[in-house]
């Protein structure tokens, strides 16, 4: 009886060396090195995984900083501070870095719009694109107002006021979560501290859109016959405001008969 159970234990605790020799060799032998610049840089980074950066989550961006694939301040969340803590670990100058925030293109709400009919169903913009003339404002530019953007937002900073969308630049990380969802491609990343913007995307010709909105954009090229500074294109009826050359003077929002272009 004794005898039995001496042997068990040698047998037990013989298997027992043998598994943990067996891990330990299995340890070194597969043992995955650490990039501790890696390490470090990922726990700098904000850990929201947006992808805003376009890389896989945060780790897929340390990744590539660590290995020179990206710029230490590629973070859109973290920003400038980040990037400087960023650039502190891996031995580099920090640049600076423009701020982004979202936009919606379009100030087309409930009141400034006309409908072709009354429209019920699935509250979804994605889903719009199988209605008739894609949604039922009578401008298949503007924003469906069914909020997309704002389920897609990781920082609650797009929400919907009187059928369009409005971006809280606060609140934006310029992550691009908004952008990528909207189906009518309203949503851009501009300047955190731009002055102007043109609130329409419409591309229609001058009367169907002074028939579809009371604020849309007609292509009337006053705002670009006006800036002094050649800062503002008009192309397929609707005008543009390169920020590189914009000084944020006002006139194209001063001349702009539609008052399409406004403050930000």
């Amino acid at each position: 009886m004794i005898t039995g159970i001496l042997q068990a234990v040698v047998v037990v605790g013989g298997v027992g060396l043998f598994i943990g020799v067996f891990l330990g060799i299995a340890a070194i032998k597969f043992k995955v090195e650490v990039d501790e610049k890696e390490e470090a840089v990922l726990a700098a980074l904000p850990g929201n995984n947006c992808g805003g950066c376009g890389f896989p989550g945060c780790s897929g961006l340390a990744s590539a900083i660590a290995k020179g694939e990206a710029a230490v301040n590629a973070c859109p969340v973290g920003g400038e501070p980040v990037g400087k803590v960023i650039a502190g670990i891996m031995g580099v100058e920090a640049k600076e870095t423009q701020r982004m925030t979202a936009y919606v293109q379009c100030q087309g709400d409930c009141d400034k719009t006309t409908l072709d009919y009354e429209y019920h169903g699935i509250e979804d913009c994605r889903m719009l694109s199988f209605v008739p003339n894609g949604g039922a404002k009578s401008c298949n530019y503007g924003c469906l107002g069914f909020g997309s953007c704002v389920q897609a937002c990781p920082f609650d900073a797009i929400h919907v006021e009187n059928g369009v969308a409005v971006v809280d630049k606060e609140k934006c990380k310029a992550c691009g979560k908004c952008v990528e969802v909207c189906p009518k491609h309203l949503i851009t990343l501009i300047p955190y501290d731009a002055k102007y913007v043109v609130a329409c995307s419409s591309k229609d010709k001058g009367p169907v859109t002074m028939k579809d909105c009371t604020v849309g954009c007609i292509g009337c090229q006053l705002c670009k016959k006006n800036c002094a500074q050649d800062a503002v294109t008009v192309t397929d009826f609707n005008a543009t405001i390169d920020y590189e050359k914009c000084v944020g003077c006002g006139v194209c929002m001063e001349k702009c008969p539609r008052k399409s272009i406004t403050t930000h």
